[in-house]
């Protein structure tokens, strides 16, 4: 059986401002397995955001406890987190997050750079990310060159050059036309087929249909968690 490689536990996140307290989420309990494509779905405010912001090691839980294969990254401190994130997990934002003066090959090359790898591998590595998502022929290309649908590929291959464990989407489809969002439900599924452990947070309900298992959040708290064929998982 795999192993869960996303594991809450009673995880509760509350923000405040000045005297005033907001739960945005409540007593999660949740555990995705290797290789399992998960969709968390919710309208706006439901608080599937702060999840995955939690789960990328972006923000912390006020309680409760969250494991990243198998470690529990609660105590970690903030250089310590921020080097999972680089090596780890990768992000797929809606809003693409590409550098417009920088070309598709050094966008998708910057995490190896973080990391302090050489330019001749991190250029070959970047080249061999573009040619995964079928944009091969786009390495000089700057972002203003490219449509929608091949910025937001160009973010999945940045997401994809450390070789990560993990991979989080954030309505990765929400800035595209229908036609560019299958293209690039295509991509993750075909990630999903090798292996990928996907996380995609979305609000539209075909876009979750994709996933194997559809999580859904309403006021902070999970109120279904089952796979799409119908099975329940609790």
């Amino acid at each position: 059986m795999n192993s869960a490689v996303v594991k809450l536990s009673k995880v509760n996140k509350i923000y405040k401002t000045g005297e005033v307290s907001f739960q945005a989420l409540k007593n999660i309990n949740l555990s995705i397995k290797k290789g399992e494509f998960a969709a968390v779905i919710g309208p706006s405010g439901s608080g599937k955001s702060t999840l995955m912001h939690i789960m990328g090691l972006l923000d912390r839980p006020t309680s409760g406890f969250y494991k990243l294969d198998g470690k529990n990254t609660s105590r970690l401190e903030e250089n310590q987190q921020a080097e999972i994130r680089n090596k780890k997990i990768g992000f797929v934002f809606q809003t693409f997050n590409l550098l417009p003066r920088t070309s598709a090959l050094d966008n998708v090359a910057l995490p190896l750079m973080y990391a302090g790898t050489g330019s001749e591998v991190r250029r070959e590595k970047a080249k061999k990310a573009l040619e995964q998502v079928g944009l091969g022929e786009k390495v000089a290309s700057f972002p203003n060159q490219l449509s929608g649908g091949q910025q937001q590929r160009v973010a999945i291959a940045r997401a994809l050059v450390m070789h990560p464990f993990l991979l989080l989407a954030d309505e990765p489809t929400g800035n595209l036309d229908s036609a560019s969002g299958a293209e690039i439900m295509k991509i993750f599924n075909l990630l999903h087929k090798d292996g990928k452990t996907i996380i995609m947070i979305t609000h539209e309900k075909d876009i979750a249909k994709h996933a194997q298992r559809s999580i859904k959040i309403k006021d902070g708290s999970i109120v279904r968690n089952l796979w799409i064929f119908g099975k329940q998982v609790n």
